[in-house]
């Protein structure tokens, strides 16, 4: 694998972590660069320009929360994979709202987990050269078994198991649906593919939901933009579901209290109003 040109950012300031990794990437291929504290970390993103940055969270100087705001305040935009220790919900949401776009959990990764995560943005999977342009693709899925109520369904959910549950419920009732992983694929297709519905889950690579949600509803497009988003989540704060709404959310279903038979009732109501 020759990944040359893609370069890394490790800013942690555990010693044999910050080893480890940094040994695997640079085997692989990569241009790594490292830091053992946040404002050392803020120099080299601002001087280093990586294409991805690993961040630890409890460092010295600048903590990782501290190193997101201010790459949020600066306009940078770099995709940030979290090293956490804890990976606890508030955490994690916390991070996803500071622009954080994975996480990792010390305790449950092996430097192969790191690698995957890395091929997943950048596509180097059996591939010789990288490609940092992200692929803006839907899958599309259908049951030819079925009499189609002639309804596109955008379903943009990064969890593999949740997304093939919704899938195959929806094309057995005779939806059209097309799956996007992360919020950039998600955007990059609606334009072409034009929904009836978008069903939108909060945490997300790339970009979050709200981030989605956000720009479908502020495209200069008016079809698109009148296009109803209802959310999926697992977020149950009372704030989460006032922002998703204050942005123009139909609908907000927290993903554990109902099931996909009723969430799939829910979903007809609304498309049957917006007629």
């Amino acid at each position: 694998m020759t990944n040359n040109k893609i370069k890394i950012l490790i800013v942690e300031d555990e010693k044999n972590l910050l080893d480890v990794l940094q040994i695997k990437l640079i085997k692989e291929g990569f241009l790594v660069e490292i830091a053992t504290d946040g404002e050392e970390g803020l120099e080299k993103i601002r001087n280093f320009k990586p294409n991805l940055i690993l961040l630890d969270i409890v460092m010295p100087k600048i903590d990782g929360y501290g190193v997101l705001e201010k790459m949020k305040k600066e306009k940078i935009k770099i995709p940030v994979i979290v090293i956490s220790n804890s990976g606890q919900p508030v955490e994690v949401e916390k991070t996803t709202e500071l622009g954080a776009v994975d996480h990792l959990i010390k305790t449950e990764f092996s430097p192969a987990d790191v690698m995957g995560v890395v091929e997943k943005y950048f596509n180097l999977k059996n591939k010789k050269e990288p490609n940092l342009t992200p692929i803006i693709k839907l899958k599309k899925k259908e049951d030819k078994n079925v009499k189609s109520r002639n309804i596109k369904t955008l379903l943009v959910e990064d969890d593999s198991f949740l997304r093939e549950l919704f899938s195959k419920k929806l094309t057995k009732e005779g939806f059209t649906v097309y799956e996007a992983i992360d919020g950039e694929i998600a955007l990059g297709g609606i334009d072409d593919v034009k929904p009836d519905i978008v069903l939108l889950d909060i945490v997300l690579p790339s970009l979050d939901g709200f981030q989605v949600l956000e720009k479908i509803k502020n495209n200069p497009d008016p079809e698109i933009a009148k296009i109803p988003v209802v959310i999926l989540s697992n977020l149950g704060q009372a704030e989460d579901e006032k922002k998703a709404k204050r942005l123009g959310a139909t609908d907000y279903f927290i993903k554990a209290h109902f099931s996909t038979d009723e969430i799939v009732k829910e979903i007809i109501k609304i498309i049957e109003q917006n007629k």
